[in-house]
């Protein structure tokens, strides 16, 4: 739909949390004949700009997938690449963020990083903790079943002999961060891989066949007005709805 058909958008009703797949980088360079690398160049662009539109919308978290933990056996040298892309993201993008009032968090394991890296995630969160605008979770090296697991082990490993839901989720990667209203996956596969499995539980689901480096505002747009059109019951009928929350 081009930006002159679209429908106008009443944003005073987004998802205090979006959650992204960002899938296609490297389809989206092979259908150019270039690099994969290029694709990741752009899809980095993709992301600045996702992020910007959800600071002026209002939404208060956005969460995105950037390095799955099987992302690691992907060919060396692109995950040398990806690497220092991460690192040149860290040590520049991270002022303009600052500035714009966000705050960044890096979810995941991160032994497997290097000590450069490791300490360019730890400046970036110093700095941008006490930002109140839009936070950005990028998962790198992140699983979501290691993330649970890691939360059980922690809650046993502390003497706790029942463990409710509560204390799961607080102890998850994202502790303290509303589950996701609105989750999106790019690029045409129809899958969640692996991402925030807990918290996905009653998330809307939006699946694109657009590829992240193309994703723009007005793709956003289209997902944000999918999410607003469903019916979000959690469980209960049409009927025990707010008649604003009922959809026709």
């Amino acid at each position: 739909m081009s930006s002159s058909t679209q429908t106008v958008l009443d944003y005073s009703d987004v998802p205090r949390h979006v959650a992204v797949i960002m899938d296609g980088n490297g389809r989206w360079a092979k259908k150019r004949l270039l690099p994969r690398a290029v694709g990741h160049k752009r899809g980095l662009e993709a992301l600045e700009k996702v992020a910007a539109q959800c600071a002026r919308l209002g939404v208060r978290y956005l969460t995105v997938f950037a390095f799955s933990t099987e992302n690691w056996r992907r060919p060396s040298e692109e995950v040398s690449f990806l690497m220092g892309l991460f690192l040149q993201a860290l040590q520049k993008q991270v002022e303009v963020m600052h500035r714009n009032n966000m705050r960044l968090r890096i979810i995941g394991d991160r032994s497997r990083f290097s000590d450069s890296i490791v300490a360019g995630i730890e400046a970036a969160e110093r700095l941008t903790a006490g930002n109140s605008g839009l936070t950005l979770a990028v998962a790198a090296d992140y699983g979501g079943r290691s993330d649970i697991l890691r939360a059980v082990n922690k809650l046993l490993a502390a003497g706790k002999e029942t463990i409710g839901e509560s204390d799961l989720a607080a102890e998850l990667a994202l502790g303290g961060a509303p589950e996701p209203d609105l989750f999106i996956r790019t690029g045409g596969e129809q899958r969640i891989s692996n991402f925030l499995l807990w918290q996905l539980a009653y998330t809307e689901l939006y699946f694109t066949d657009t590829l992240w480096p193309d994703f723009d505002e007005t793709q956003f747009d289209l997902a944000i007005q999918s999410f607003r059109s469903r019916e979000r019951r959690f469980g209960r009928t049409s009927e025990q709805l707010p008649p604003e929350q009922q959809r026709s």
